[in-house]
């Protein structure tokens, strides 16, 4: 597998690896061409304002990836069949494009779906959704627009500094990536029908039409599928029976689903995960869900019977729905200590403190697992990424067929987005209310969690979440900083405090 030094290697190391990707590479290929703009703007645009409607309902209905797959190639194929072979070059430059430049390739196909598929980042959309929504406050159109952009693109900046890491290593092998890969080959491959049945693709494309439509009925149609409880239907009078069987409001115990994103989705997809991903996340789905929430919340631990059993909103000392806006400054938004004394407490449901104690805790035990398993290994190949990296046949045939982008300019576009990101935070510091010290202190931390966040799913496919240890920090220093102003402020005031 490997030379005298341990840095080539025949082929991957990883076995799924072996079995699913060709050790072989077609660099005549069209990558990038008028089709790709052509069929993936339009795509991406249209997924973009799916996604956005999408994010607000209970019932999410998005674009999925293999219906985006499937568009794409028939578009790609008929725009191959259809347009002229015409070379159209750009006035007063060098530069032309092909209209067509031949068959709708494997490669062409892959860079059209990511562009298609890039819709999926919304990365500070939630800030601006939450902003209005909960706290009735509406960002500016430009202020929104540049801290959209600028967290978009420092997102791009920080991938090109682990590329060497989660990328080009062989062992970072991104389990869901596979599932695509098999997808594409199976697509593309010349493959010979058999008289009187159907092809591979033929097969699959029935069946994307047929679960497609399908979807529709529990979105639009039928939403009560979703949750089907033959506890409530019989104990309807019972708040308990509601309690336990209820798969909306409660543990789902005697409820079963019609619609397979709310069977899957507290584990993703299962069939793209290796099987102990699976078995570990369903272990702790019912240690968490079926042990530990009915114990704490039948044993009215921190007052849980006064809340629903399974919710996530916030309750104040009497029972009632939080009011936020009793504690914090109507124009500034700042947290107002002496309001919050005098009003109540924050109440949690048991579902949401569990979920937000294991959230928190998969952080550290996550952290924890890397530095044990991964530790050494990671060192050594961020150390042979600078001196010589450990290379298999895919890599190889990739620095080999294609220029790789320098490093530098994933260098230059995170510092000049961070320098960026630095001057819209404080041009529109009323609007956004973060300081250039958060700026420089959520680079840091993504500088320390992203990579082992990075090979948490590239070696498993599942991945934890920052955003709740992130929100806590930021939130807690940002009120003590608005405090310690407050209180800086009284004592030069008042001659008494001085």
């Amino acid at each position: 597998m490997a030379d005298e030094e341990g840095s080539i290697l025949d082929d991957s190391p990883i076995e799924q690896v072996r079995l699913t990707v060709p050790p072989t590479d077609d660099n005549t290929l069209q990558v990038v061409t008028f089709r790709t703009w052509l069929i993936g703007l339009p795509i991406c645009i249209l997924g973009s304002v799916i996604a956005a409607l999408s994010a607000y309902r209970q019932q999410l209905f998005y674009l999925p990836q293999v219906c985006v797959n499937i568009i794409v190639l028939i578009v790609g194929k008929l725009m191959a069949n259809t347009l002229p072979n015409k070379v159209v070059r750009m006035p007063y430059t060098n530069w032309s494009f092909s209209l067509n430049p031949g068959p709708f390739n494997l490669k062409e196909h892959v860079v059209t779906t990511i562009l298609a598929g890039t819709e999926g980042a919304s990365a500070g959309l939630d800030i601006i959704s939450m902003s209005k929504i909960f706290y009735h406050k509406d960002i500016p159109l430009l202020p929104a627009m540049l801290l959209v952009l600028s967290v978009q693109f420092l997102g791009y900046g920080f991938a090109g500094m682990f590329m060497k890491l989660l990328v080009d290593s062989p062992y970072m092998w991104w389990p869901s990536t596979l599932v695509d890969v098999s997808f594409y080959r199976a697509l593309h491959e010349p493959e010979k029908r058999a008289k009187g049945k159907l092809s591979r693709y033929q097969f699959f494309l029935i069946v994307i039409i047929v679960i497609f439509t399908y979807s529709i009925v529990p979105v639009y149609l039928f939403p009560s599928i979703t949750a089907l409880s033959f506890v409530c239907w019989i104990w309807k009078d019972s708040i308990t029976a509601q309690q336990i069987g209820s798969g909306f409001h409660g543990l789902g115990i005697g409820s079963f689903a019609l619609d397979w994103i709310t069977i899957s989705s507290y584990v993703g997809s299962p069939l793209a995960l290796p099987a102990f991903v699976v078995i570990n996340m369903t272990a702790g789905f019912i240690l968490i869900l079926y042990v530990l929430l009915p114990l704490f919340y039948w044993n009215n631990v921190y007052d849980a019977k006064r809340f629903p059993i399974f919710t996530s909103s916030i309750f104040d000392v009497h029972g009632q729905f939080y009011n936020v806006s009793r504690v914090l400054d109507e124009k500034s938004l700042t947290f107002n200590e002496e309001a919050y004394n005098n009003y109540s407490k924050l109440y949690f449901s048991p579902s949401l403190m569990l979920s937000y104690s294991f959230t928190l805790a998969a952080v550290t035990s996550s952290i924890s697992h890397i530095a044990l398993f991964y530790g050494r290994s990671i060192w050594l190949q961020f150390v042979d990424s600078y001196r010589r990296p450990v290379q298999d046949v895919h890599t190889r045939l990739m620095k080999q067929n294609y220029e790789p982008i320098p490093r530098w300019w994933f260098y230059s576009l995170l510092f000049s987005m961070m320098g960026f990101s630095i001057l819209v935070c404080e041009l529109f510091n009323d609007q956004l209310q973060l300081r250039y010290w958060g700026v420089l202190l959520a680079c840091a931390l993504v500088v320390i969690l992203l990579l082992p966040e990075g090979v948490m799913q590239a070696t498993t496919g599942s991945v934890f979440t920052t955003k709740l240890l992130l929100e806590i920090t930021f939130g807690y220093l940002q009120s003590a900083g608005t405090l310690h102003e407050d209180s800086s402020k009284s004592n030069v005031l008042d001659p008494d405090a001085r």
